[in-house]
């Protein structure tokens, strides 16, 4: 009777402050690098987890930043831990988010402005896989895009795969979510980008063409509809 007690519990974290719920934490960054990313952004924490014993590498470093922006830190045994955890590998250590706050495509464009370059933005339409999404934002974040959009609707949202996938580099990334992909590329247009599109037949290499001036590139479906 215990142990289902416990598990009653533990479903019910909304009520019971001091336990786990997979359905209570949906937004949430997992994983040494991610969750140290995250508080050197400077973004809003509500709570740190760590599993009980991992006091050691870059944990020390994720304790101190946190106490030094008075954020809250709460251990939890392992089992907790593991039930409350969205990947297997979470590296002892789990940061409670406010939902990710996507942006408007006008701050991506004002960004590239305020840097004095050219816009150079990603448009993603139809990437389904929180994989493919999160390697895709830490590839452009290295490569010096101003901001990603994707499609409300049929395409992964940022969730806690998206940022450890990403390596912490949606932290770093304006994101903005559209309805109408077709729509928000004529607006790209009016607004001085050339639109260029990827297929993975082609016969012209991205090193063989001019992609200079304000570009708009677009990375469509995974490869899962014939086109």
């Amino acid at each position: 009777m215990k142990e289902k007690k416990d598990n009653f519990k533990l479903r019910n974290n909304h009520k019971l402050e001091n336990n786990v719920s997979k359905n209570t934490f949906e937004d949430q960054i997992e994983g040494r690098n991610s969750v140290l990313e995250l508080l050197e952004s400077g973004k809003d924490v509500n709570k740190i987890f760590i599993t009980k014993g991992e006091k050691h590498g870059s944990i020390n470093k994720i304790i101190a930043i946190a106490k030094e922006k008075k954020i809250i830190i709460v251990e939890k045994d392992k089992r907790q831990m593991d039930q409350m955890a969205q990947n297997k590998n979470y590296q002892g250590v789990i940061a409670i988010v406010p939902p990710f706050e996507y942006c408007q495509i006008e701050d991506i464009l004002k960004k590239a402005e305020e840097q004095k370059e050219d816009a150079f933005v990603l448009i993603l339409d139809g990437i389904e896989d929180p994989h493919n999404l999160g390697s895709i934002i830490r590839t452009a974040e290295t490569a010096g895009v101003h901001g990603i959009i994707i499609p409300k609707r049929r395409a992964a949202s940022v969730n806690s795969t998206v940022n450890k996938v990403s390596a912490g580099a949606v932290e770093h990334m304006k994101i903005a979510r559209v309805t109408n992909i077709s729509d928000t590329m004529e607006k790209l247009k009016k607004a001085g980008l050339w639109i260029c599109g990827t297929d993975i037949k082609t016969d012209t290499y991205y090193y063989n063409q001019d992609l200079t001036g304000p570009l708009g590139l677009v990375i469509g479906n995974e490869g899962s509809r014939n086109e």
